[in-house]
């Protein structure tokens, strides 16, 4: 049965009616956004949320340089958001996993993997997807999304009431409707944060063709086989690449062959891609068993060459 217009309006209304949130126009985008979470409630939630995704991808990468590196460009673009924003408590983690992505969690908690980074070349890239998590936080999407849940399963139960015998059949399959919808952010609040990304990544001297860079690898990342998880949570259509862009065409065509705005490709090489290769070198020794400890007594040959590391080390030279 098809429901009216009139019908839907009416149970939206209601539950603004019931208190779910308040309605308040969002500094960052200038939007007006209907929130179930209050700012003080957002950080409790990404308090809360951050060391368990911390956990299920690995942990942190152990090298307090890298680390450190990401926090620093991370708090950098932080500095750059509206209103109280840059208030937030903010921290930026660099996680061990090869899976390609980066997220964001409420209440100012961003995450970049290893994967991801591993397949950058400059320090604006790196400022592009870090920007790009900025954004879905000051944009409050994970709020805005989680609202719009909440208003349409409970609606889903009003809805089932008002069209009749075969309201549970279709709020079951609505619910399951809105739950898949939780898995993605969509086009436009994609969109958004990319424009953020690029807002705050201008703002303190990146080339904004970082953001586009990034698409571009994400793209060849994907063209061999299973895309990456990052895909699956941040749609890349054409649209947005064409819209990125656009920007880099208009509203940022000033800073386009404008050495005020660096893509930073030396500064990432030195402090991040030689640390990186350095750690994944020690990695690979150690999974061949070169480079273990082993006491005098056990030692048969104690002066025989490691013919392994040799192995090693001419393999990397033929590389």
């Amino acid at each position: 049965m098809k429901l009216s217009m009139g019908r839907l309006s009416c149970v939206v209304l209601a539950f603004a009616s019931m208190g779910l949130g308040a309605c308040s126009t969002n500094p960052t985008t200038g939007r007006s956004q209907l929130n179930l979470l209050s700012h003080d409630d957002e950080v409790k939630l990404g308090t809360e949320a951050r060391p368990q995704m911390i956990k299920e991808y690995g942990g942190e990468v152990k090298n307090a340089d890298l680390r450190n590196y990401v926090i620093e460009i991370g708090n950098k673009l932080a500095a750059q958001t509206e209103a109280d924003n840059p208030k937030l408590p903010w921290e930026f983690a660099l996680l061990d996993s090869d899976v390609i992505n980066a997220f964001a969690i409420p209440g100012g908690k961003v995450f970049v993997s290893r994967g991801l980074a591993a397949k950058m070349t400059n320090e604006a890239q790196l400022a592009g997807v870090l920007g790009h998590e900025i954004g879905h936080v000051t944009a409050r999407h994970i709020n805005e999304k989680m609202t719009r849940s909440s208003i349409a399963n409970a609606g889903l139960g009003i809805l089932g009431v008002a069209i009749g015998s075969g309201g549970d059949a279709v709020a079951g399959l609505a619910g399951q409707a809105v739950q898949l919808s939780l898995l993605s952010y969509d086009r436009g609040q994609e969109s958004e944060a990319d424009e953020l990304g690029m807002r705050y990544m201008t703002k303190v001297g990146y080339n904004p063709v970082g953001q586009m860079q990034v698409m571009q690898i994400l793209k060849a990342a994907s063209g061999g086989g299973k895309q990456p998880e990052f895909m699956s949570t941040h749609p890349l259509p054409e649209t947005r690449i064409k819209r990125t862009q656009q920007l880099l065409d208009t509203t940022y065509k000033y800073t386009q062959n404008n050495p005020a705005y660096k893509t930073g490709e030396a500064e990432f090489k030195a402090r991040f891609l030689s640390k990186l290769a350095a750690i994944e070198q020690q990695e690979r020794m150690a999974e061949a068993g070169i480079g273990a400890v082993v006491p005098p007594e056990f030692n048969p040959f104690p002066y025989m060459p490691d013919l392994r590391m040799a192995a090693l080390a001419c393999a990397h030279g033929h590389e």
